[in-house]
């Protein structure tokens, strides 16, 4: 048997699927308008500078203490009301084509993430994946995240979790196909016969023209009930996001958009590396 490993965020959907679902947390009354606004700001610092062990480390164990206390239960249902809602308006095309091909050629497709169990699973399912290996928190004895976590699906540990599923399932890794967009995800990648780096960061994009590895660039986003059945999801109605958040909103997707005017050069060009323009920046 042959498989197609994919990771998340940035590969098959556009932004961290972690914060795609901050809005409906907030309705759910467990973020407050400052954390939405932190969880943007750290989306626009993944974006172009990154995910580095330490940055990721930071976020991780903000995130288990963010979340200490929450119910269980509760996210789950969270994330199973609203994956329309959010996740609909920004898969991108290419991989659910990518999907669809392996399916057809009768390979099995995984989600694999470091992102949580809760968001993962049901997400892989509407995707039309047959199954996904994800971070896991530790629960306490009354269902609420206890800050801790049983298995941090990430880095060699994603490898691992795909080695350990390809002895389970008869998997033939030499034959099965790998794709990621983080450079932390090479471990993943060199686990299997084919490699492909989708929109990669810098580091992996240096890693995989070394190695001579496909790349592939996913832009096209697609409405996902207008191109496969979607199972019963109900998308969440009334709520709102706050204002501060739309504001927050519109100024980061202006800030990626915008075209510097010439000859001026923008901020992070002296920050990442000396010479390199702003074209370049956005290919890598």
């Amino acid at each position: 048997m042959e498989a197609a490993f994919f990771d998340l965020d940035k590969t098959v959907i556009a932004k961290a699927s972690t914060v795609a679902f901050g809005r409906p947390l907030y309705r759910e009354g467990l973020l407050s308008r400052w954390l939405l606004l932190r969880a943007l700001y750290a989306q626009l610092v993944y974006l172009y500078l990154g995910a580095d062990d330490a940055r990721l480390a930071r976020m991780r164990n903000a995130a288990l203490a963010l979340t200490k206390g929450w119910n269980q239960e509760t996210v789950r249902r969270v994330v199973r009301e609203t994956l329309e809602e959010v996740i609909d308006p920004i898969v991108f095309e290419e991989a659910l084509e990518l999907i669809r091909q392996h399916h057809d050629e009768g390979r099995l497709v995984l989600i694999v993430s470091a992102a949580p169990e809760e968001i993962v699973r049901p997400l892989a399912d509407y995707l039309g994946a047959d199954g996904a290996i994800a971070t896991r928190a530790r629960i306490d004895a009354e269902g609420r995240y206890s800050g801790e976590l049983e298995r941090y699906c990430y880095g060699p540990a994603k490898r691992d979790a795909i080695i350990a599923v390809a002895a389970e399932r008869g998997i033939d890794l030499a034959a099965s196909y790998a794709y990621s967009d983080s450079v932390t995800d090479v471990p993943m990648l060199e686990a299997v016969g084919h490699p492909v780096a989708v929109n990669p960061d810098r580091p992996l994009l240096r890693v995989a023209r070394a190695k001579e590895w496909e790349v592939r660039r996913f832009v096209k986003p697609v409405r996902l009930r207008d191109r496969v059945p979607m199972p019963n999801a109900a998308a969440a109605a009334g709520g709102g996001v706050t204002l501060a958040a739309v504001v927050a909103a519109a100024v980061v997707w202006w800030y990626l958009h915008r075209q510097p005017p010439a000859p001026a050069r923008p901020w992070w060009v002296s920050v990442t590396r000396p010479g390199a323009s702003w074209q370049h920046r956005r290919r890598g």
